[in-house]
């Protein structure tokens, strides 16, 4: 099956949230860190960017580059409070969620049926959750696989989607600089520039086997980057707290009545996820989920009965769908359904997903 990788990646993300929480520091340059005479510069604006202000500049460089630069200190327990809000929108399209830090990650939507299963549209609708709910612009790459998205977040930035298509990545592959490329710095730019390589077009012009040789296993790699090949999946470093589906119509289901009709479809879909956890923890409450037409969102959970199976039936639903809609003409824009898994404080294990 062919992947569909997203990368997302925040814009300049503690400075975001600085400007977001205070509307002064919106309008000048700015710079979080670089505090004292010795701090250096966290992140900085685009703003300051356009100054050359970058990231791991010492503060007082910083300052004699833009003078009008605003300095803020460093408020890690608000940015990580934010990274919280900003990962769980991903977590609402999918569980497949690697975040590499605190303001991007990869998202695997290769099974995700939402949206026409069309990745743009998944890409779209995150931006856009995360711009009107949050307060603060991302950007995304869509493509076949890890390598080629996060190159793809990085190339319309900032408050940018740009996509790579599996029949594009030759094409795509053939012009990239090499200095793109994945571990590839100013020594080993150098070295390949030595040799008359400048795009990875040049880079498969020069052969697997003389690459070993001048690269040792790097040069593997290269060959692999060169050809838009990467086989890295994406990996959920969090024991699961709960799985979910949930399908976003594109016209609204007139009301109760539609919903039950579409419930067994979304808890198939549920129990294909469930099949795939690589252990099967006990489930402890069901849930669901409903938004309507006018974008007021209601959920309800209920706690299972712990004698029953490890998968679920549609029927263990209704009674919540019963309970929770109580108008029966309501359109209903989005509907949902999940569980949520016995605590059993067990260790947080690293689990490797689609191998």
């Amino acid at each position: 099956m062919q992947r569909k990788i997203i990368h997302i990646d925040c814009d300049c993300f503690y400075a975001a949230v600085e400007m977001r929480d205070d509307p002064t520091l919106r309008d000048v340059p700015i710079a979080v860190g670089g505090q004292g005479g010795r701090g250096v510069v966290t992140t900085c604006n685009y703003r300051a960017r356009a100054f050359g202000v970058r990231s791991a500049m010492p503060g007082g460089e910083a300052r004699r580059l833009c003078p009008d630069l605003v300095m803020v200190p460093l408020d890690m327990p608000r940015y990580r409070d934010v990274s919280r809000q900003v990962m769980a929108i991903f977590r609402e399209v999918t569980d497949l969620v690697e975040p590499l830090s605190l303001d991007e990650a990869f998202l695997d939507v290769s099974e995700v049926d939402a949206f026409q299963g069309s990745a743009t549209l998944i890409a779209r609708h995150i931006r856009d959750q995360v711009r009107d709910r949050i307060g603060i612009t991302v950007s995304a790459g869509v493509a076949p696989n890890k390598f080629l998205a996060k190159i793809a977040s990085d190339w319309e930035k900032p408050d940018g989607l740009f996509v790579i298509t599996p029949d594009q990545v030759e094409g795509f592959v053939e012009r990239l600089p090499v200095e793109k490329l994945f571990g590839v710095g100013k020594v080993t730019a150098g070295k390949l520039h030595d040799r008359g390589v400048q795009t990875c077009g040049d880079l498969q012009r020069v052969g697997q086997v003389e690459l070993v040789k001048a690269f040792g296993k790097q040069g593997l790699r290269l060959w692999d980057m060169a050809h838009g090949r990467d086989e890295r999946p994406v990996v959920v470093t969090r024991v699961a707290k709960s799985v979910s589906v949930e399908r976003t119509f594109s016209q609204d289901l007139p009301g109760k009545a539609a919903c039950q009709q579409v419930m067994s479809g979304l808890v198939d879909d549920l129990n294909r996820r469930l099949e795939r956890k690589t252990s099967r923890k006990p489930l402890h409450k069901l849930f669901i989920k409903i938004r309507y037409s006018d974008f007021s969102t209601h959920t309800l959970e209920r706690v299972r009965d712990p004698g029953a199976g490890s998968l679920v039936e549609a029927g263990e639903f209704l009674p919540l769908l019963e309970e929770l809609v109580t108008d029966e003409q309501r359109p209903v824009r989005l509907l949902g359904v999940g569980v949520r898994f016995r605590e059993d404080g067990a260790p947080v294990t690293q689990l490797r997903l689609f191998e």
